[in-house]
């Protein structure tokens, strides 16, 4: 027998399968695959040092020749000679840099920025490179000399071919911020999903749930990380335990009930011997009725019992004609057999789903209470939007004080009026209605009708698509 999830000692268990280890562990590898792709965009790098193409090369160094040819036939130090040829205006698009052997600047002027930086990693006339800075290459050292000193030149010229892409995300922050972005949503995603999943797994399991389906889910202990595999496991635990406390409560109430017809049946036998012996009584006959009365409270508590007990057990989906069509008929002749008018507005097929049994039962309740107790005049109107359907009831009546509209769905309450004063009920009709509607995750109120007796208006959800899916279709009836 498999053991259960959370029971399982906290070693035996992989440690990527917790949530927090998840977490960390995503958090961990993103950065390190931003820290890996800023290391690598360096190389990647247009602007780094590369060696120098050899025709460009060749007329660089053959410039330096000539140079230092010229500053061996010029009189005067070094650095003044090398002032002329720093220039900016003297060459058209490109620039010379003088430098000692030390790397000190003897020719100080614009752009200096980028040549110090590359001075710090090109500074062998022997191995000369070059690097793009923006539009700026630079390309460097060559040496020149006079009789006496040697320095370094640079050449700087302008680049006309446009900036590459990684050139214009290194030099802007906000770029590489969004690439930083870019390369950490795919993980970042798929950490969401693997949060949402189980997430909305169990959402929906307690959605079904609240919609009044006591029912397992095994996959909630089987996919998702380790917290969700237990909260799933709890969850199923939960629901189980639920419907054995439902199950036991309403087993006893049924129990209870056939324990109290024995009793019944042997006092109702011994009322009959009673008559026949001393003949008919008021005491007797009275005996008789409430024993009657309580075999019919114990039929209902029965029915309610039955209800609440497989009324979670069987679930399927219909819609409102043809749950309720056959029976509006019958009601509408036993209203006519009895001097009354029941009128309905129209029924279209509107979907829903739930236990098709306590649903017809739980308009019929309401509906024969309206005939009982009206004058002469009945009527139901059905409406709906996109997610629930109201049935109102009306009668003409007597009708229900305020004070006691909310009681009326009680078990074994009874209206201390002229309309319940004479109708011998138990008082559970409008209970088994009201229990029938709150397990299909419905409401029911009673008012004042306009008709002038008692207004009952029932609010049952319509099917959603989801729901059609799951459930069975009704057999035919």
């Amino acid at each position: 027998m498999k053991r259960p999830l959370f029971n399982q000692p906290i070693f035996s268990r992989p440690l990527f399968n917790r949530l927090s280890s998840r977490i960390f562990a995503i958090f961990w590898l993103t950065l390190m695959l931003v820290v890996v792709v800023l290391l690598l965009l360096p190389h990647l790098d247009p602007r780094s040092q590369h060696t120098i193409p050899q025709p460009e090369l060749e007329r660089y160094q053959n410039a330096a020749a000539r140079i230092s040819e010229r500053l061996s036939s010029q009189p005067g130090t070094l650095q003044k000679k090398l002032l002329p040829l720093a220039d900016p205006e003297r060459h058209k698009g490109m620039q010379l840099y003088f430098t000692n052997d030390d790397g000190e600047l003897l020719t100080p002027h614009q752009r200096t920025k980028a040549l110090r930086n590359f001075i710090t990693s090109a500074d062998s006339p022997d191995a000369p490179r070059q690097k793009l800075y923006g539009r700026w290459m630079v390309a460097g050292p060559f040496l020149v000399k006079d009789q006496q000193q040697s320095a370094l030149m640079y050449i700087g010229r302008v680049s006309h071919r446009p900036p590459p892409f990684f050139l214009r995300i290194l030099d802007q922050p906000f770029h590489l911020l969004l690439l930083t972005m870019l390369v950490s949503t795919p993980l970042l995603l798929w950490l969401a999903w693997a949060l949402s999943r189980p997430a909305r797994k169990l959402q929906e399991a307690a959605q079904r749930v609240a919609s009044g389906q006591f029912t397992q889910d095994p996959t909630l202990e089987s996919s998702g990380p380790l917290e969700f595999r237990q909260a799933g496991a709890s969850f199923n635990q939960m629901v189980t335990s639920v419907n054995q406390m439902i199950s036991g409560q309403q087993r006893l109430l049924s129990d209870i009930s056939h324990e109290l017809r024995s009793p019944l049946t042997r006092l109702r036998m011994a009322t009959a011997l009673a008559q026949r012996k001393q003949g008919n009584s008021t005491e007797l006959e009275r005996i008789d009725t409430e024993a009657e009365r309580l075999e019919a409270m114990i039929a209902k508590l029965l029915e309610l019992s039955r209800m609440q007990i497989h009324g979670q057990e069987t679930r399927e989906y219909s819609d409102a004609v043809s749950l309720w069509q056959d029976m509006l008929e019958d009601a509408e002749f036993e209203a006519s057999q009895n001097q009354k008018a029941l009128s309905c507005g129209p029924l279209q097929p509107w979907p829903l789903a739930g236990n098709a049994e306590l649903l017809i039962s739980a308009l019929e309740n309401v509906v024969r209470n309206a005939i009982y107790y009206s004058k002469d005049r009945i009527e139901v109107q059905f409406s709906a939007n996109d997610h629930s359907l109201t049935v109102t009831i009306d009668d003409n009546g007597e009708g229900v004080p305020d004070d006691q509209l909310q009681d009326i769905f009680r078990p074994f309450y009874r209206v201390s009026t002229a309309r319940d004063r004479h109708s011998g009920g138990t008082g559970l009709g409008l209970a088994i209605t009201e229990n029938a509607i709150r397990q299909h995750n419905g409401s029911i109120t009673a008012s004042h009708s306009p008709l002038g007796g008692l207004r009952v208006t029932l609010m049952l959800p319509l099917a959603q698509k989801s729901q059609r899916h799951s459930l069975s279709q009704p057999e035919a009836r």
